[in-house]
Protein backbone atom coordinates (compact mmCIF):
# COMPACT_ATOMS: atom_id res chain seq x y z
CA UNK A 1 0.00 0.00 0.00
CA UNK A 2 1.51 3.28 -0.89
CA UNK A 3 0.42 4.17 2.68
CA UNK A 4 2.70 1.80 3.98
CA UNK A 5 5.52 2.40 1.88
CA UNK A 6 5.70 6.47 2.40
CA UNK A 7 5.71 5.49 6.48
CA UNK A 8 8.55 3.13 5.74
CA UNK A 9 9.99 6.54 4.02
CA UNK A 10 9.93 8.47 6.80
CA UNK A 11 11.24 5.47 9.22
CA UNK A 12 13.89 5.59 7.37
CA UNK A 13 14.72 9.23 6.95
CA UNK A 14 13.82 9.87 10.89
CA UNK A 15 15.43 6.96 12.39
CA UNK A 16 18.80 8.87 13.07
CA UNK A 17 17.22 12.28 11.87
CA UNK A 18 14.67 11.97 15.35
CA UNK A 19 17.44 12.30 17.30
CA UNK A 20 18.79 16.26 15.75
CA UNK A 21 15.31 16.92 14.63
CA UNK A 22 14.44 20.02 16.85
CA UNK A 23 17.91 21.51 17.05
CA UNK A 24 18.03 22.07 13.14
CA UNK A 25 14.21 22.66 12.18
CA UNK A 26 14.32 25.76 14.59
CA UNK A 27 16.54 27.10 11.54
CA UNK A 28 13.96 27.02 8.80
CA UNK A 29 10.67 25.77 9.64
CA UNK A 30 9.61 29.07 10.72
CA UNK A 31 5.65 30.06 11.94
CA UNK A 32 4.96 27.43 14.18
CA UNK A 33 4.93 29.32 17.19
CA UNK A 34 3.04 32.01 15.77
CA UNK A 35 0.25 29.38 14.51
CA UNK A 36 -0.02 28.14 18.57
CA UNK A 37 0.15 31.63 19.75
CA UNK A 38 -2.94 32.53 17.53
CA UNK A 39 -5.02 29.29 18.36
CA UNK A 40 -6.52 30.71 21.23
CA UNK A 41 -7.60 27.58 22.60
CA UNK A 42 -10.16 27.39 25.62
CA UNK A 43 -10.19 24.29 28.18
CA UNK A 44 -11.96 21.35 27.27
CA UNK A 45 -10.93 21.72 23.11
CA UNK A 46 -9.69 19.01 21.31
CA UNK A 47 -6.48 19.27 19.16
CA UNK A 48 -4.99 16.93 16.83
CA UNK A 49 -1.57 17.70 15.16
CA UNK A 50 -1.14 15.52 11.65
CA UNK A 51 2.40 14.97 11.39
CA UNK A 52 2.98 15.40 14.91
CA UNK A 53 6.90 14.55 14.87
CA UNK A 54 8.99 14.71 18.02
CA UNK A 55 6.01 16.56 19.37
CA UNK A 56 7.70 19.76 20.12
CA UNK A 57 4.48 21.83 19.47
CA UNK A 58 2.06 19.42 21.42
CA UNK A 59 4.36 20.11 24.36
CA UNK A 60 4.38 24.05 23.67
CA UNK A 61 0.42 23.80 23.42
CA UNK A 62 -0.08 21.52 26.67
CA UNK A 63 2.33 24.16 28.41
CA UNK A 64 0.04 27.28 26.88
CA UNK A 65 -3.22 25.80 27.10
CA UNK A 66 -4.02 24.35 30.30
CA UNK A 67 -7.17 21.72 30.16
CA UNK A 68 -6.80 21.23 26.36
CA UNK A 69 -6.85 17.77 24.92
CA UNK A 70 -3.92 16.86 22.99
CA UNK A 71 -3.29 14.31 20.20
CA UNK A 72 -0.42 13.36 17.68
CA UNK A 73 -0.84 11.42 14.61
CA UNK A 74 2.45 10.72 12.95
CA UNK A 75 3.21 8.06 9.87
CA UNK A 76 6.62 7.51 11.51
CA UNK A 77 6.91 4.68 14.18
CA UNK A 78 10.19 6.11 14.72
CA UNK A 79 9.57 9.48 15.40
CA UNK A 80 6.78 8.32 17.42
CA UNK A 81 9.50 7.06 20.04
CA UNK A 82 10.90 9.92 20.11
CA UNK A 83 7.73 12.24 20.79
CA UNK A 84 6.90 9.33 23.55
CA UNK A 85 10.15 10.02 25.30
CA UNK A 86 9.75 13.72 25.24
CA UNK A 87 5.97 14.09 26.54
CA UNK A 88 7.11 11.55 29.25
CA UNK A 89 10.39 13.90 30.11
CA UNK A 90 7.78 17.18 30.22
CA UNK A 91 5.47 15.10 32.33
CA UNK A 92 2.67 15.47 30.19
CA UNK A 93 1.67 11.67 29.35
CA UNK A 94 -1.43 12.04 30.49
CA UNK A 95 -2.44 15.29 28.40
CA UNK A 96 -1.33 13.73 24.89
CA UNK A 97 -1.95 10.90 22.91
CA UNK A 98 -0.19 9.61 20.04
CA UNK A 99 -1.35 7.09 17.27
CA UNK A 100 0.96 6.22 13.94
CA UNK A 101 -1.11 6.52 11.16
CA UNK A 102 -1.68 8.57 8.19
CA UNK A 103 -3.05 11.90 7.86
CA UNK A 104 -5.23 10.33 4.59
CA UNK A 105 -7.34 8.41 7.02
CA UNK A 106 -7.53 10.65 9.77
CA UNK A 107 -10.66 10.58 12.23
CA UNK A 108 -11.22 10.81 15.82
CA UNK A 109 -11.91 7.07 16.30
CA UNK A 110 -8.31 7.02 16.01
CA UNK A 111 -7.39 7.67 19.18
CA UNK A 112 -11.19 5.83 20.76
CA UNK A 113 -13.24 9.53 20.42
CA UNK A 114 -16.73 9.42 19.55
CA UNK A 115 -16.37 13.24 19.61
CA UNK A 116 -15.16 15.80 16.39
CA UNK A 117 -12.26 17.31 16.79
CA UNK A 118 -12.08 21.25 17.56
CA UNK A 119 -8.51 22.36 15.68
CA UNK A 120 -6.71 20.07 13.23
CA UNK A 121 -2.73 21.26 12.94
CA UNK A 122 -0.72 20.95 9.51
CA UNK A 123 2.51 21.97 10.77
CA UNK A 124 5.06 21.84 7.75
CA UNK A 125 3.55 18.43 7.57
CA UNK A 126 1.29 18.52 4.82
CA UNK A 127 3.96 19.14 1.78
CA UNK A 128 5.45 15.84 3.24
CA UNK A 129 1.82 13.97 2.48
CA UNK A 130 1.39 11.82 -0.64
CA UNK A 131 -1.98 13.12 -0.62
CA UNK A 132 -2.15 16.21 0.61
CA UNK A 133 -5.81 17.12 -0.79
CA UNK A 134 -6.91 13.64 0.91
CA UNK A 135 -5.77 14.70 4.25
CA UNK A 136 -7.14 18.08 4.36
CA UNK A 137 -11.07 16.48 3.11
CA UNK A 138 -9.97 13.75 6.20
CA UNK A 139 -9.02 16.75 8.58
CA UNK A 140 -12.60 18.29 7.53
CA UNK A 141 -14.38 15.41 8.68
CA UNK A 142 -12.93 15.18 11.71
CA UNK A 143 -13.61 18.82 12.40
CA UNK A 144 -17.35 19.78 14.39
CA UNK A 145 -19.53 22.36 12.73
CA UNK A 146 -17.20 25.11 14.70
CA UNK A 147 -14.04 23.22 14.22
CA UNK A 148 -10.80 24.94 12.84
CA UNK A 149 -8.14 23.50 10.45
CA UNK A 150 -4.74 25.30 10.41
CA UNK A 151 -1.85 24.87 8.33
CA UNK A 152 1.92 26.53 8.22
CA UNK A 153 4.07 25.17 5.66
CA UNK A 154 6.84 26.48 2.87
CA UNK A 155 5.58 28.89 0.35
CA UNK A 156 6.57 28.87 -3.18
CA UNK A 157 9.74 30.90 -2.16
CA UNK A 158 9.42 33.48 -5.33
CA UNK A 159 10.58 36.14 -3.11
CA UNK A 160 13.98 35.13 -2.45
CA UNK A 161 14.88 34.90 -6.20
CA UNK A 162 15.73 31.76 -8.56
CA UNK A 163 19.12 31.78 -7.30
CA UNK A 164 18.53 31.94 -3.65
CA UNK A 165 15.76 29.88 -3.87
CA UNK A 166 17.34 27.48 -5.84
CA UNK A 167 20.18 27.02 -3.57
CA UNK A 168 17.37 26.63 -0.11
CA UNK A 169 15.34 23.97 -2.47
CA UNK A 170 18.89 22.02 -2.92
CA UNK A 171 19.70 22.35 1.05
CA UNK A 172 15.80 21.37 1.68
CA UNK A 173 16.08 18.12 -0.64
CA UNK A 174 19.13 16.78 2.27
CA UNK A 175 16.29 16.43 4.63
CA UNK A 176 13.74 15.16 2.28
CA UNK A 177 11.94 18.36 2.50
CA UNK A 178 10.46 19.47 -1.11
CA UNK A 179 8.54 22.66 -0.69
CA UNK A 180 5.13 22.03 -2.90
CA UNK A 181 3.91 25.42 -4.77
CA UNK A 182 0.72 23.77 -5.66
CA UNK A 183 -0.54 23.84 -2.33
CA UNK A 184 -0.07 27.34 -1.43
CA UNK A 185 -1.68 28.38 -5.01
CA UNK A 186 -4.61 26.35 -4.53
CA UNK A 187 -5.23 27.27 -1.27
CA UNK A 188 -4.61 31.17 -2.05
CA UNK A 189 -7.05 30.50 -5.42
CA UNK A 190 -9.70 28.84 -2.70
CA UNK A 191 -9.86 31.71 -0.28
CA UNK A 192 -9.98 34.65 -2.46
CA UNK A 193 -12.97 32.81 -4.28
CA UNK A 194 -14.19 32.45 -0.61
CA UNK A 195 -15.20 29.22 -0.87
CA UNK A 196 -15.27 29.85 3.34
CA UNK A 197 -15.75 32.96 4.53
CA UNK A 198 -13.63 32.93 7.86
CA UNK A 199 -10.34 31.23 5.70
CA UNK A 200 -7.57 33.46 5.86
CA UNK A 201 -4.60 33.17 4.27
CA UNK A 202 -1.14 35.20 5.78
CA UNK A 203 2.48 35.08 3.75
CA UNK A 204 5.57 35.37 5.40
CA UNK A 205 8.46 37.59 3.93
CA UNK A 206 9.58 36.38 0.50
CA UNK A 207 6.78 34.07 0.41
CA UNK A 208 8.85 31.74 2.60
CA UNK A 209 6.05 30.09 4.20
CA UNK A 210 2.27 30.50 4.56
CA UNK A 211 -0.12 30.60 7.55
CA UNK A 212 -4.03 28.95 6.31
CA UNK A 213 -6.21 28.88 8.56
CA UNK A 214 -10.23 28.11 7.45
CA UNK A 215 -13.14 26.02 9.01
CA UNK A 216 -15.05 22.97 8.28
CA UNK A 217 -16.35 23.92 5.40
CA UNK A 218 -13.64 25.26 3.69
CA UNK A 219 -12.05 21.43 3.22
CA UNK A 220 -15.24 20.71 1.47
CA UNK A 221 -13.75 21.44 -2.21
CA UNK A 222 -11.11 18.73 -1.18
CA UNK A 223 -13.58 16.29 -0.89
CA UNK A 224 -15.40 16.40 -4.01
Amino acid sequence: MAGDQHAALMDKVYRRQRYIYDLTRRYYLFGRDRLIRELALRPGEAVVEVGCGTARNLIRIARLYPGTELYGLDASSEMLKTAAGNIQAAGLSGRIKLVQGYAEALAPSLFGRDRPFDRVLFPYSLSMIPDWRQALAAAGASLGDSGRLHVVDFGDLTGLGPVAGGLLRAWLRLFHVEPRVEILRTLERQTNHAADPSSQIVLLPARYAFLWTSGKWGTKAFAE
